[in-house]
């Protein structure tokens, strides 16, 4: 998929410091977006991915913002369009997984897996509809998990990812009469330090795929330019699940 965005627009990626975030952040730069990015501690690793964005030509500013902190979200919408000068994009990638025996799990994990996962979302997708301008976009990455788990452990992050799916339909429906397009983007294994493509439960999920492999972090961010673009005008309220053929 190829898309080609004008050089005045500008996105901000939540987690945008590493991994598909990482790889969003580039490829829009690369695709004539200037881009700001939030990330939570590691600050060196933001800073790499603004000069690889410099590099291209494109403008770049990282922001500190922790997705748990209910005024984090709504705060890095504004500062990245105050930064860019408006805000065309916003993709909601940003994310935490805790995982485990739904026994296991504490009241402190639901309410933060709740607080990055949904909440966060909610409050960047209102901040963003209230700066984006026609043809704004708005895409967030959920998990394929939340269609087909294939096994256990996964309750709480596959509930917290579901929660977008009830967020981007009635979403796109109230925004589409601005020209503002709200798509969710349901990755499966992809290749990430968090998810090694050579971890010890990497040969389980590769089984699993019709593809027999992983899925790479540019490979999800292609698509995700894709919807960023002009040629996915069309396409709103859509969940589009890029998972190797797991769920095939």
């Amino acid at each position: 998929m190829n898309s080609t965005l004008t050089t005045t627009r500008t996105a901000l990626v939540t987690g945008g410091s590493r991994g598909i975030g990482a790889a969003t952040a580039l490829r829009l730069a690369r695709d004539g977006a200037d881009v700001a990015l939030t990330y939570v501690r590691d600050e060196r690793a933001a800073k790499e991915v603004v000069a690889a964005i410099e590099a291209t030509g494109r403008r770049a500013v990282a922001l500190r913002a922790d997705s748990a902190d209910p005024e984090a979200a709504a705060s890095a919408v504004h500062r990245a369009a105050a930064e860019l000068g408006r805000l065309d994009i916003l993709v909601n990638n940003a994310g935490i997984g805790v995982l485990g025996p739904i026994g296991t799990l504490t009241p402190a994990d639901v309410d933060r897996v709740l607080a990055v996962n949904v909440r966060a979302v909610f409050l960047a997708c209102r901040a963003a509809a209230e700066v984006m301008e026609r043809g704004g976009r708005i895409i967030s990455l959920g998990t394929a998990l939340s269609r087909y788990a294939g096994g256990p452990g996964s309750t709480l992050y596959a509930m917290s990812k579901s929660a977008l799916s009830g967020l981007t339909k009635p979403l796109a429906r109230e925004l589409g009469p601005r020209g503002i397009t709200v798509n969710l983007v349901q990755p499966g294994a992809v290749d990430t330090d968090m998810n090694p493509a050579d971890g010890p439960f990497a040969e389980g999920q590769r089984a699993a795929n019709a593809l027999d492999r992983f899925g790479t972090a540019e490979e999800i961010a292609a698509l995700i330019s894709y919807l960023a673009g002009a040629e996915a005008a069309f396409v709103t309220g859509a969940e589009l699940v890029v998972d190797g053929g797991h769920a095939a």
